[in-house]
């Protein structure tokens, strides 16, 4: 198990590559995350959601996600409550308070997801949640040191050195927590390592005498991480800014507070002419933009009262007079229409919104969840592409007659009048080389990329495997595995 003395330390991606690297091998690997806490979702082949991190870690493991791979997954709706999902399917909204006392009845579906994966795999490697030095929430604890005791599973902690303050998290993690937990500790890898790796030395003295733990690798900066999709909205904080080369293709996307799914954008940031402006609040969308793109979101109402708040309707009203383009994924989709009803109090308080009013479309939210992986045709192109969908909700309304997509014989998507402003439920759909390109090409004129999306995360993850096999020792961690 690898766990973190911190967030965002790169336990996704690590456990990502070596999955890859013993897949490599020959050995059937699995990912597992006890518990995740991000609206970055996937479906999995049996119809359920589990988080995008596993949903790579599965590719990088070469096997299908599955739900057991994140039998409990969080999604934020506001500052202090999320939906609980649990073995796939939602089982209702909890605040944090709540979810705290719903835990230890949480703990026998991780467990039995757990003992699943393990009945055909050579090899589990589990990825903790945020840090097990956070005692304070240790009380029924499904994510770290509760799982790893409850499972007798030997764990690797993670300390990213360019945060800083490294070898006092690795220290303090292990003053932090029990002794029992301590004797499940196995060593430490020193994360985004640049420089002189001589430099570490007496850092790994200072942490075997106050520690007892063996260094077991320092890992350097992997730059093929960037081609891979993040975990969550965190990552969107740390993007740097692309310079915009000539005639490129801008596209602008209002951060979002509650925004999901945003991995949709990682094939479009990944063309060389497109530039994607992640729209901070307090900036007005750039009067520049050839696409304004409103992405999925997990709390649409709150989400559509955040953008109005920020002034991002009055932007959008002028992008469109201009005549220029507008897409809506998902969420982005219900903002799009006339009005969104949450009469039963579905995403939050119960209530209507009226929507940015740009497609003659009304939304009205239900308890049932869509998750299906799907085959769409494109209505304009006639080309086929696989994506997938998942939304509370049904919209309707005389736009529906000029729809995006059919799947599987029913139609999907809206489109206005002009051709300029459209909205579908199907994510994914930039993943399609084809596609992306025939919907590029009609934003502006432009030559075919070549870029292949999906062989490109696959030669990062062989990659960052390859760089794994070099830096860590995974014999060693194969022993320590097996209880060795």
């Amino acid at each position: 198990m690898l766990q973190g003395v911190g967030s965002s330390v790169g336990k996704s991606l690590l456990t990502a590559g070596l999955l890859r690297a013993y897949a490599n091998r020959g050995l059937a690997v699995r990912p597992f995350k006890p518990q995740n806490m991000s609206n970055n979702a996937a479906v999995t082949d049996d119809g359920g959601e589990i988080g995008r991190a596993q949903a790579l870690q599965a590719r990088a493991a070469r096997v299908a996600p599955c739900i057991h791979m994140n039998p409990v997954l969080l999604k934020p709706q506001s500052d202090i409550g999320a939906q609980v999902i649990v073995q796939g399917r939602v089982t209702g909204n909890a605040d944090a308070r709540a979810y705290h006392r719903l835990k230890p009845r949480l703990m026998p579906a991780v467990l039995d997801s757990f003992a699943r994966l393990g009945q055909d795999a050579d090899l589990i490697v589990v990825e903790g949640a945020g840090s097990p030095a956070e005692v304070n929430l240790r009380s029924g604890d499904i994510a770290n040191m509760g799982f790893a005791r409850a499972t007798d599973t030997p764990v690797v902690l993670i300390a990213d050195v360019e945060r800083g303050g490294s070898l006092a998290a690795i220290v303090g993690t292990c003053a932090l927590i029990e002794p029992c937990e301590r004797a499940l500790l196995k060593g430490y890898i020193i994360n985004k390592f640049r420089g002189d790796r001589g430099l570490f030395d007496d850092a790994h003295g200072i942490i075997e005498a106050h520690c007892g733990l063996p260094g077991l690798g320092l890992v350097p900066y992997l730059y093929d991480v960037r081609r891979l999709p993040a975990e969550d909205a965190v990552a969107l904080d740390s993007q740097p800014p692309r310079a915009a080369p000539d005639r490129a293709i801008r596209i602008a996307v209002p951060r979002l507070a509650r925004i999901a799914n945003f991995d949709d954008l990682d094939p479009l940031i990944a063309e060389a002419d497109v530039v994607v402006d992640m729209v901070e609040p307090g900036r007005a969308l750039p009067g520049d933009a050839d696409l304004v793109l409103i992405p999925g979101s997990k709390a649409t109402r709150a989400d559509l009262a955040f953008l109005k708040g920020q002034g991002w309707d009055i932007d959008i009203a002028a992008h469109v007079r201009r005549g220029g383009w507008v897409l809506g994924l998902c969420g982005g989709y219900q903002m799009l229409g006339t009005s969104i009803d949450d009469s039963r109090g579905i995403e939050g308080p119960a209530g209507s919104s009226e929507g940015l009013g740009l497609l003659d479309v009304a939304t009205t939210l239900a308890a049932a969840k869509r998750l299906a992986k799907v085959a769409a045709t494109d209505i304009e192109s006639g080309m086929t592409l696989h994506g997938y969908e998942m939304h509370m909700g049904e919209t309707e309304g005389p736009d529906r007659a000029r729809p995006m997509f059919t799947l599987a014989g029913r139609s999907d998507g809206a489109t206005s009048q002009d051709g300029r402003v459209r909205g579908c439920y199907l994510h994914g759909l930039f993943a399609d080389d084809g596609y992306r390109a025939a919907f590029l090409g009609r934003l502006k004129a432009r030559r075919t990329s070549g870029v292949a999306y999906d062989r490109g995360v696959d030669a990062a993850l062989d990659g960052i495997a390859a760089a794994l096999e070099d830096c860590l020792d995974l014999d060693r961690l194969l022993e320590i595995a097996h209880g060795e």
